[in-house]
């Protein structure tokens, strides 16, 4: 039996193209479907919300999920990706860096124990981190089959020091923005932000998609170029960047 894309509550944005938004923190996947492929992009919080995303993206396919885009390196986009085996793992050049020194696995379970993920969960998945055995440095074309070609862009350092965007080209573009755009609040700079290269990383998104593009943030609702432009300026007031 098909399903749809709403009966799973997900929001299609393009043919073959949707994200959905995980509860708790509001955090966004997305799914590219090809022909006999599949693009997951962002994995959720945990391993069973990683689960739950795999099940429904090959409910929503008809195939298994073959590859998974990580767009930077936080507990809420990364820690359900063990989930995925199987799948070619993808991140920005030096995102593997965070999974494997010991500090930065310190440092992704704290926050997400900070955030109110269960201690218990949160080690289950610091153990299973799995790395990116692709490192995009600068862009990267994948081929899912039928004419659909992706690409993925290394933007950063701005959100992160690790930040990958996904353009979805087509009649109807669309732009993976992992947390370098936020619409349900402000921008969150942590310690790992770099703040003086984010607006120039929102300039590369424009770059990208144009000004008919939908541009998918990393929580929130779906955006155009006027919003991004928006928050870059505001983030470069934010910094004094100009």
């Amino acid at each position: 039996m098909t399903v749809t894309w709403e009966e799973l509550g997900w929001e299609q944005s393009a043919a073959g193209v949707g994200r959905c938004r995980l509860p708790v923190w509001d955090c966004t996947a997305g799914l590219v479907v090809g022909a006999g492929a599949a693009l997951l992009i962002d994995a959720g919080s945990s391993l069973a919300e990683g689960a739950r995303l795999r099940a429904q993206a090959e409910a929503l396919s008809g195939h298994r999920v073959t590859h998974l885009a990580l767009t930077h390196p936080h507990f809420d986009h990364v820690f359900g990706a063990a989930a995925f085996a199987g799948a070619e793992v993808f991140g920005a050049v030096g995102m593997d860096t965070v999974f494997t020194a010991r500090h930065g696995r310190e440092e992704l379970r704290a926050d997400a124990v900070a955030n109110g993920l269960d201690a218990r969960l949160a080690d289950e998945a610091v153990d299973a981190l799995t790395l990116p055995g692709h490192h995009v440095s600068g862009e990267w074309t994948l081929d899912l089959g039928g004419g659909r070609q992706v690409l993925l862009a290394n933007v950063g350092p701005a959100h992160t020091a690790h930040d990958l965007a996904v353009l979805v080209p087509g009649p109807t573009e669309v732009v993976f923005c992992g947390d370098l755009v936020e619409e349900s609040g402000e921008p969150q700079a942590g310690p790992d932000a770099v703040p003086s290269h984010w607006p120039a990383a929102l300039d590369r998104l424009l770059d990208l998609g144009g000004e008919d593009a939908l541009y998918v943030p990393g929580h929130g609702a779906v955006v155009d170029a006027a919003f991004v432009r928006a928050q870059r300026d505001a983030l470069a007031e934010r910094f004094g960047v100009s």
